[in-house]
Formats: structure tokens, C-alpha cells, sequence
């Protein structure tokens, strides 16, 4: 098939897929910098000219990382469902955008759907939609998981209770999660980016969660976001480890960068589930990305960034993860430059993850040298949550004093809550309203009639 074309006068032509696919991308800093992005306006719309006339099943004949080179891309097409692709199978990738767009794209039908799509067809399609298809199409997916509380319910929106302290101190962390909790926020999961990675001091951390959780008879679930290796190391040492975190990539040398290997990933999975600490189910990982994080470790493969983020969701989706959010302006605006760039690259991040199967959260974020601002945020929490996020990160103030950076806060969620009347995890809207945090429409009451928690969350677990 030629990938070329003739706009306005002037013939385009693109020597691969992969450079159709890269030029076809909305602008963001981060395909600049790595030589990827077309040249104009004018060369973007015609890379997605061409875009839209690629059969979809090019995609499965010609892959963008060869198969040999790549674990990611042999598990892409090894897992490839063939019977759950043939309703689309003789499509291009507009008219998959055609078919997602109309009203045969139920919830179902998406769900069937997941398992037939490869993440460089969803990258596709995505180039070729507007913010707001891309916003439909996530709303209609509904991915749903279970360990101690429910999530991924449509019309429902948890959060992730994030405590992080600059020194790791227990009493600073616990009364982090006593605020959160008199918010609210809590039920996705919570989870601590500790500062230390000595193995011991991270076992004492999942003890001071752990026995919060237990002591008041909370239904969510732990987290400590260290590496795989450590938590299995903790896991060795009687951790109770409720999930495991790792940060994943959508190439096998840009996993590497980061110390991991499918194996290993397999290694911890079985790990955690052999420990069956879940009480309503057994999703027991817990996954973060971020476009860009190929490029930083110079492991791309001359694919861009978005593609690369959408690969890491079939490296996530092996795993049937509780939880996975894109850290969507973490890295810095060498990647994604400004607020209109962040936007964007979270409505994309969700669409994929949600159309691949994905239980999508996003940490909807910025660094201090972008150029965006918290009224960026505002902007894309409304509209994630509008498409059916998942989940958002839950942070005091915003403003995370241990990794630096501006995020949401558990206000934020009150907002959206009030806004869109999003309910939170069923399971533990009941114990709020149990222990009187909530009234009976779920709403927090007023700070003279919440009532005093039992003194036993305040104290301190002692050291493990």
C-alpha cells in the first residue's frame, strides 16, 4: 500500500508505518525533540489522510518494533484475540473511528471488542479524533475490578488516597490518611511514594497501612509504589502486601531501563496472589505510565510517544490490574509542553487504556516548569471525569510535598462529586456512612456533626 498522498497542490509521501503514525500526532514537545513530528500543519493532516485508509490489519503484518527485537511487541501479537477482532477486522483505521463513533459501539460491544484490538490500532484511531470522540467512545467502556471494594462502575469515581511524606514518618503519613478519609477519599486505594528504599523501612510502611485499615475496618486497599523487586523481597519477609506497584513501559528496552521484564512482572503477580489478600477479588497490580518515558531512556525505536504510552496498556493488561494511571504531566514539558498538550495526552491515555480493557485512572499533573497551571487541571479532571475516569490521585493540597509537583486534591474530588453526582466505591461509601462521615446521598457532612474517629486510628502500629 503507498503511504502518500497529494493536499493543496503538494504530494506527501511517508516511508513507513511508523512514520505515518508519529507525523499523524498531534503536536506535543516530546515528538520534536526526538525528530518525529511533521514538519507542519499541512504534513500532519496528510500523514492522517493516509492514517485513516490503513487497513487495520497492516497492523498485525507490520509491526512498528520488529517482533524479534521486542518481548512487548511478541506479546502484542501473541495475545492478539482474532475471533474478538473479526467484527472489525475489515476496517481502516477512519472506519474503525466510524464504527466506534456509532451506536453499534455499546458498552458490550466494546467489552467483546478489548482483546482484538493491539494498542498500535487504538494509537491509530486516536490520531484521528477530536477531544470529544475521544471523550464518547471512554465513556461507553466500562471496566470493572474487585479486591476489597468495587471499581470501575459507571457513574462512579474513586480515588487514590495518595500520604506521601518527606521522610517517611508514620504520624505524618497516618494523619494524611485521616484527612483523606474525613474527605472521603480513600477507595481506589492508598498508596504511599515512600523516599527510602531500604527493604525493612518499606516492611514497616505496608505494617502502619495495613493496621490503619484494619483497625477501623476500612474496605480498600494498600499500596507502597516501590519497585517490583523490593516488594517482593518485602513480600519474602511477611509484608502484607495488598497490591503490587511497578511503572511499565511500551517497549522491552525501555522496560529494561527501568529493571523489569515480563518475567519478573509474572514472578511478582503470582506472588501477590498466592498471598489472597483480596476479599471481594484477586486484581492485585497496580500499574503507572506516562508518554515520554520511551524517549527518556532513548528507547523508543523511532516510535512516538503516544504509541508508546498505548504499548505499555498490552504490557498492563497481561496482568488484569486492579488499577493503572498514566502521570500524565510528570515528566516535565520536554514532553508535553503546556496545559494544551497535557489535556490532550490524557484524553488520549484514557481512550486507549479503556478501549484495550483497562481500568484507567489518571494522575492528572504538572511539573512547576510547565507551562500550565492548577486552572489546567480544572479543565482536564472536568473532562476526564466526564469520559468515566476511573480514578484520580488525592493529595493534600494538591501539592505533593515529597515528589514535588501539583496535582488533585481530595477538594477536587468533592467538586466532581458534586458536579457530576459521581458515587464512590459502593462497598466503601457504606462504611463513610457507617461511621458517620457521609450522609445517606453520600455527601460529607458539615464539620460540626462529623464525629470523632476511634482513637485506635491515631495510634501509631507498633515497629515491625
Amino acid at each position: 500500500m503507498t503511504l502518500s498522498t497529494t493536499l493543496g497542490g503538494c504530494t506527501y509521501r511517508f516511508g513507513s508505518l511508523r512514520e505515518v503514525m508519529a507525523k499523524a500526532t498531534p503536536l506535543r514537545s516530546g515528538d520534536c525533540l526526538a525528530g518525529l513530528a511533521a514538519a507542519n500543519e499541512q504534513e500532519r493532516v496528510a500523514a492522517r489522510w493516509v492514517l485513516a485508509d490503513v487497513p487495520l490489519q497492516r497492523f498485525l503484518n507490520e509491526a512498528l518494533i520488529p517482533y524479534e527485537q521486542d518481548e512487548v511487541t511478541r506479546l502484542i501479537i501473541d495475545s492478539h484475540d482474532a475471533q474478538a477482532f473479526a467484527p472489525v477486522r475489515h476496517l481502516t483505521v477512519g472506519g474503525l473511528r466510524d464504527w466506534l463513533l456509532g451506536e453499534q459501539a455499546t458498552p458490550d460491544a466494546l467489552r467483546r471488542l478489548a482483546p482484538g484490538l493491539t494498542p498500535e490500532m487504538v494509537a491509530a484511531v486516536s490520531k484521528l479524533m477530536r477531544n470529544q470522540d475521544l471523550m464518547l467512545v471512554a465513556r461507553r467502556c466500562e471496566v470493572i475490578t474487585r479486591f476489597r471494594n468495587t471499581q470501575g462502575l459507571r457513574e462512579h469515581l474513586t480515588v487514590r488516597l495518595q500520604p506521601n511524606h518527606p521522610t517517611d514518618d508514620p504520624a505524618g503519613i497516618v494523619a494524611s490518611m485521616i484527612d483523606g478519609l474525613m474527605h472521603g477519599a480513600g477507595d481506589a486505594v492508598v498508596g504511599i511514594n515512600p523516599v527510602s528504599d531500604s527493604v525493612p523501612d518499606l516492611v514497616r510502611l505496608n505494617h502502619v497501612l495495613a493496621e490503619v485499615l484494619e483497625r477501623g475496618a476500612i474496605p480498600t486497599q494498600t499500596c507502597v509504589l516501590t519497585h517490583v523487586t523490593n516488594t517482593l523481597q518485602a513480600m519474602g519477609m511477611g509484608a502484607p502486601v495488598d497490591l503490587v506497584f511497578q511503572s511499565v513501559a511500551g517497549t522491552e528496552a525501555a522496560n529494561r531501563s527501568f529493571g523489569i521484564s515480563l518475567a519478573l512482572l509474572d514472578e511478582a503477580h503470582a506472588a501477590a496472589q498466592a498471598l489472597g489478600r483480596g476479599t471481594l477479588g484477586s486484581n492485585v497490580m497496580y500499574f503507572e505510565t506516562g508518554q515520554g518515558s520511551a524517549l527518556s531512556a532513548n528507547a523508543h525505536h523511532g516510535v512516538d510517544q503516544q504509541t508508546c504510552e498505548a504499548r505499555a496498556y498490552a504490557v498492563a493488561r497481561r496482568y488484569r490490574p486492579l488499577l493503572v494511571n498514566t502521570v500524565v504531566g510528570f515528566i516535565g514539558p520536554e514532553y508535553l509542553y503546556d496545559g494544551k498538550q497535557i489535556t490532550r495526552a490524557g484524553l488520549e491515555d484514557h481512550f486507549c487504556g479503556k478501549l484495550l480493557g483497562l481500568p484507567m485512572g489518571c494522575d492528572i499533573c504538572y511539573t512547576n516548569h510547565a507551562e500550565a497551571d492548577q486552572d489546567d487541571m480544572d479543565n482536564l479532571m472536568v473532562l476526564l471525569a466526564t469520559a468515566g475516569l476511573n480514578f484520580l490521585i488525592g493529595v493534600p493540597g494538591a501539592d505533593d510535598v515529597m515528589l514535588n509537583y501539583q496535582s488533585t486534591s481530595f477538594h477536587d474530588a468533592l467538586v466532581l462529586r458534586e458536579m457530576l453526582d459521581l458515587k464512590r466505591a459502593p462497598e466503601f461509601e457504606a462504611w463513610l456512612q457507617r461511621v458517620g462521615v457521609t450522609d445517606p446521598t453520600g455527601r460529607p457532612l458539615p464539620a460540626h456533626r462529623l464525629p470523632a474517629l476511634p482513637q485506635s486510628l491515631w495510634t501509631l502500629p507498633e515497629p515491625a
